[in-house]
């Protein structure tokens, strides 16, 4: 069976962006993963190896957040190729990488961008 599985929401302070400034201080970075995956076998074996570990997804995320980018697009899209690299068992998944207070002269909550593969 295939389930939607939510894995939450991971901030950290990265340097992603086209600007000195972002490249320099770094900024706060939220992360969110939603996965439909199936688990049918996961849950009929008790088998943790069979299903979409959140432990090893968010060492996944975050060995993507290390690597900087220009731009939010490029590291949405590695999160997303990234995790599915690791779970075979995925058939969707959706990222959204947010930017807290981007340094735009201005006060703006966020920017964000989402994906979906």
């Amino acid at each position: 069976s295939t389930d939607a599985r939510p894995l939450g929401e991971r901030e950290c302070r990265a340097f992603h962006g086209c600007y000195a400034l972002e490249r320099n201080v770094g900024t706060v970075l939220l992360q969110k993963l939603s996965i439909d995956a199936e688990l049918g076998d996961a849950a009929q074996d008790d088998d943790v190896s069979k299903t979409v570990n959140y432990l090893t997804a968010y060492e996944v995320v975050a060995g993507q957040m290390r690597v900087v980018s220009n731009t939010l697009e490029n590291v949405t899209s590695r999160i997303i190729d990234a995790v599915y690299e690791a779970f075979p068992q995925i058939v969707r998944i959706t990222a959204t990488v947010s930017k807290i207070a981007p340094p735009l002269g201005g006060k703006l909550n966020k920017v964000s961008v989402t994906m979906t593969k």
